[in-house]
This record gives structure tokens, sequence and C-alpha cells, in this order.
């Protein structure tokens, strides 16, 4: 079956299609279109574009850690898709409990290290949960929060949204065995057991 559409090309079986392009008849793959769609005569027939094959790709680039990763107190932890922990964090805007003097941007600049660090610790992208946890350890979702707690995460969290070395001292007081443990298990220990002295 043969048919001739809009642009005067003979359409035959098995979706070919053939046109005169330049003075020289060219033989092309067609594809369906509702004959409502206008196409410009130009772009009827586009030629394919090769990629060429992909590069070996190495660590040599300038800034990229060859080995293993270097660890300690204030180097943080690399874990996947950290950006997301923003986005989370920003949900518990109606959910902290502040007493004066303390700021929104510097609960949430501090309390983020925490969570990203249990995040990579389990090597995924944060979710709610870390987030929840971080919150929950120093008390800013608990309404009656004890004194001394509040007095400690005053002093810890005072302008960390303006000093990355605040940030990371509070990612540190945060032990590796505090992150590992469940909500229940953290909700039976003493708050000053799940931290460390910075």
């Amino acid at each position: 079956m043969v048919g001739r559409n809009t642009l005067g090309r003979v359409v035959g079986l098995g979706g070919r299609a053939q046109a005169h392009v330049h003075g020289v008849w060219q033989t092309h793959s067609v594809m369906s279109a509702p004959k409502f769609v206008p196409v410009a005569t130009v772009a009827a027939f586009r030629g394919d574009s090769a990629l060429p094959p992909a590069q070996e790709w190495r660590t040599d680039r300038p800034g990229e850690i060859v080995g293993e990763v270097p660890t300690g107190r204030r180097m943080g932890r690399p874990g996947p898709d950290q950006g997301y922990a923003i986005k989370l964090a920003n949900t518990f805007h109606t959910k902290l409990h502040l007493t004066p003097g303390e700021h929104e941007h510097d609960v949430l600049a501090g309390i983020l290290p925490v969570a990203l660090k249990r995040a990579a610790l389990y090597g995924r992208a944060p979710v709610i949960h870390d987030l929840q946890m971080a919150f929950t350890l120093f008390g800013f979702l608990d309404a009656d929060a004890p004194a001394d707690q509040v007095a400690m995460r005053k002093t810890a969290f005072e302008a960390a949204g303006h000093h990355y070395d605040l940030q990371r001292a509070i990612a540190d007081m945060v032990p590796d065995t505090t992150l590992r443990m469940s909500a229940l298990d953290q909700a039976s220990v003493p708050w000053r057991e799940l931290l460390v002295a910075s």
C-alpha cells in the first residue's frame, strides 16, 4: 500500500519514505503523526547525530578522593543526596519548641549535620527519621525539655547558622553508637548519655 502525505513524500510499507531533497531522492524512516500537526519541511528530514563512544573514566580530577575517605573530628561524612535534608528540615517549622534566645536558622544549621551524619553512616540519602532523631536528641520537639538540656543546646547552637565550625562541633557531639540506636532505645536513655562533651 502506497500513499502520499502532505509533504509530497511517497510512503510505502515498512514505515519508509522517499523525498526529493536538493535534487536527490532520499529514503528515510517515518514516524506517524496526526494530520492536524504541522511539520516544517526542514524538520521533516533531520540527520542522525551519532554520539562518540564514551571515554574511560578515571579519578584524576582535582579534588577527588583516591583511596579511603579521611575521617576524624570536624571532617564530616560524605553521603548521597544530602541536599534533600534541607527540604525535610523545613517540614519541622511548626513542630519546634524554641525558648527565647534560640533562633530557628541556628537550630536547623546545627541539626542538619547530625541528621546527615546518621544518613551517611547507613550509606543512604537522608530520610525524615534522621531529622526527627536529631531534633529529639537535643529536645527541640519536646515542649517540656529539661532546663539543663535547654541550657546546653542554647550554648551549643548559638550562631551555628553563621559558623561552619560550630555545626561540625554539634555533629561531633553525637557518637556513632547513638546514631545507630532506634528511637525506642534513645527514649529509654537519659539525654546526657547520648551525647559526648565537646
